[in-house]
């Protein structure tokens, strides 16, 4: 069966944001004008087609990322209305803690818009996001939503992107009227204003500019202009040459400069009250790329390790997908969201994993519209889709043609900052538990089980409370597991501050064959973030090779147990120098044995130390409470960075160890009576000071 939509036809995009910028009401509007809905789904209601979680409608935030597929027409006075887009769109959520879904989103998109709240402008989590796009190198537009909110300023948060995220923002419309007064907004490039009429705002008026924007649309476009022809010499002599630069023109050098990530425009409206959007999807399907506008996709050649491989957009060249998200579906059981790179598939046909060696074969493909289904036979460069019953496909696996095997690059996500203990309530709860847990982990990259042996304990680790929160409330209700949960628990590491050295010997001699394994070892601390590095340095064969990954294993397993507190050490580089052998006794269990001992004494010596999660936080507050919050936060171990007035409100912005912020939302409310409000993330590892080191190694010894 041929295309539907010739590929150049096709948009892969993600809507991003903060939390609370309106994202899912910008995709409510999207699937509404496009007619994928035929009535507008509300997020304060409950009705958001995107969230089609319990636990999303229940607290009015997106905690996965939903796919969608929809069909464009541009309207008739912004775009070209002979020509029909498909958009594939993922909703993604704003929440830090579901910080995997955006990043696992944005690797597999082209284009992206970002959505920002007229009244707040750049706020902390739009510029993590902005950064992850950054990170993949996504094309993207952005949408200043809510300019009907009282105290929206359309100026102050288009100055906001180009301090805090880009410089090479421009403005293509200017909103006409602001707060209640909010009508239409002006097209720059045509310089006429766009009013939107009915119920939905699906009446789209062109009319003159307000006699009283006239002159400020004018300054506003000479600006965009500028910019726009700068791209481009053969615009910028005629622009120079006081000619007018044609309209196609100056929309073909601002595709290009989008594409290429050297310009970023920005569109405005309020999607809430139906204005903006349409001319929005126009932008999408005129400034942002179609799978053809990419590079073609690097791989590696999974026989020789290299980076050699190369897969164009293109229906006929050997077929390759990346897995980007794997959901347990309550109807169909796991369900792999995968994007097609290049060459089409057919439902029925094997493909290989590179990563397990095996085949996956493909029964149904799916076209997804949020939890709505639709069964499709084929699919093709650009597309995403869903299958179902894939034995050993993770998050970020590569599903390929198995004679021409690539492994496309792979998603690196961040460690969980925050655990929990977990028991079930009765031994039928257990099994069950074992199941969820491993189910759960499969779907979310970010979410680790350890079973710690001695207490025989389950502990579950994530980005933050809420994540938490959420995977725990979904055990119950999915997989109808009753379980007790402990008190969240702060992911501590260790590492060390100096150089040392150390041996370890391990004899033994009783009767028979005895051990003997001896290492000599030097370790060294790695700036953060660096991991572990394992050097092997052994001359003149007085470690026999084939003993080398024996001490490697050994001092990898030192280094989980810790050796201040029992916490994971990181950032420390080892180097294996010298030892002996047993011609007889020697073996990897002796080797192995003497790497462990030889690790922890080095890591005693070079001044072990406990490192703790640091966040980034920002709160919101009526002036008036500043004092009593800046105090509490001091004496939470809090460093207060820069403090901003936004409207009447006071913006803090502060680093603070992870472990003082439990509970500090119930704190916050009594302070500011129930008006604050705070977002933080994760920003490094530091040392703890040494009275709560000390503290912390009494607590995890009783």
């Amino acid at each position: 069966m041929p295309r539907e939509y010739p590929i150049e036809k096709t948009r892969d995009i993600g809507i991003i944001a903060h939390i609370d910028a309106g994202k899912t009401t910008v995709s409510e509007r999207v699937l509404f004008y496009t007619g994928i809905s035929h009535k507008i789904g509300e997020v304060h209601d409950g009705g958001a087609i995107m969230d089609w979680m319990e636990q999303e409608r229940e607290r009015g935030i997106t905690i996965t990322s939903a796919a969608t597929t929809c069909f464009w027409t541009p309207s008739q006075f912004t775009g070209d209305k002979t020509k029909k887009y498909r958009i594939n769109i993922i909703d993604t959520p704003g929440h830090i803690d579901f910080t995997a879904e955006v990043q696992r989103s944005l690797r597999v998109l082209d284009g992206a818009v970002v959505v920002f709240d007229g009244v707040a402008g750049v706020e902390p989590q739009s510029e993590t996001v902005w950064r992850q796009a950054d990170k993949f190198k996504v094309p993207r537009i952005c949408f200043i939503n809510k300019l009907d909110r009282t105290g929206a300023s359309f100026e102050k948060s288009f100055q906001s992107i180009l301090d805090k995220l880009t410089p090479n923002a421009i403005t293509m419309q200017l909103p006409i009227g602001l707060e209640q007064e909010h009508k239409g907004v002006v097209d720059l490039l045509k310089m006429k204003a766009i009013m939107f009429d009915g119920d939905f705002g699906q009446i789209i008026r062109e009319e003159e500019i307000p006699e009283n924007m006239k002159k400020d649309a004018k300054k506003w476009r000479d600006k965009m202009i500028e910019k726009i022809v700068a791209e481009d010499d053969s615009a910028m002599e005629k622009y120079l040459g006081g000619e007018e630069v044609p309209m196609e023109k100056l929309k073909e050098v601002l595709r290009k400069a989008v594409i290429d990530y050297k310009l970023v425009p920005v569109f405005c409206g309020s999607a809430l009250k139906n204005k903006g959007v349409q001319p929005m999807l126009d932008a999408v399907c005129d400034y942002l790329p179609s799978p053809i506008d990419m590079p073609a996709i690097k791989g590696i050649n999974p026989k020789t390790g290299e980076e050699t491989e190369e897969r164009r957009a293109d229906d006929s060249e050997k077929f390759s997908a990346l897995a980007f998200k794997v959901a347990t579906d309550p109807f169909v059981g796991a369900l792999t969201y995968f994007r097609v790179y290049s060459g089409t598939l057919i439902s029925g046909s094997y493909l290989l994993n590179p990563r397990t060696g095996d085949k996956e074969r493909i029964g149904r493909i799916l076209r997804m519209h949020s939890a709505e289904r639709e069964e499709v036979k084929e699919v093709y460069t650009g597309d995403i889709a869903a299958t179902v019953g894939l034995k050993n496909t993770r998050t970020g696996d590569t599903l390929c043609d198995e004679t021409a095997s690539v492994i496309l690059e792979q998603i690196i996500f961040p460690e969980p900052v925050i655990g929990i203990r977990i028991e079930p309530q009765s031994k039928a709860d257990q099994e069950k538990m074992g199941l969820a847990l491993k189910r759960l982990s499969e779907e979310d990259p970010t979410f680790r089980i350890k079973s710690d042996i001695e207490t025989g304990e389950t502990i579950i680790s994530g980005m933050g409370e809420l994540h938490l929160e959420v995977l725990v409330d979904r055990m119950k209700r999915e997989f109808k597991v009753e379980a007790s949960v402990g008190r969240p628990q702060v992911a501590y590491k260790e590492t060390i501050k100096e150089e040392a050295q150390a041996e370890g010997k391990f004899i033994k001699q009783s009767g028979g064959r005895g051990q003997y394994g001896h290492v000599m070892l030097k370790v060294k601390p790695l700036e953060r973030g660096k991991g572990f590095v394992f050097n092997d340095e052994i001359k003149g064969g007085s470690i026999p090779k084939e003993y080398i990954p024996a001490v490697e294993k050994g001092i990898k397993e030192a280094m989980s147990k810790g050796v201040v507190a029992g916490y994971l050490m990181m950032d420390i580089e080892v180097t294996l120098y010298d030892g002996s052998f047993h011609e007889v006794d020697s073996s990897e269990n002796a080797f192995k044995i003497a790497g462990s001992m030889a690790f922890q004494e080095a890591a005693k010596r070079a001044k072990a130390v406990i490192l703790e999660p640091i966040m980034k936080l920002e709160v919101i507050i009526p002036s008036d409470f500043f004092g009593d919050v800046i105090g509490d936060l001091s004496s939470r171990r809090g460093k207060i960075g820069q403090t901003d007035d936004r409207n009447n409100l006071k913006i803090i912005d502060a680093t603070i160890p992870l472990a003082q912020m439990f509970g500090y939302a119930t704190t916050l409310r009594s302070l500011t009576e129930g008006r604050g409000n705070f977002t933080m993330e994760f920003d490094k590892y530091e040392e703890v000071p040494g009275n709560i080191a000390q503290e912390i190694i009494e607590g995890k010894r009783r």
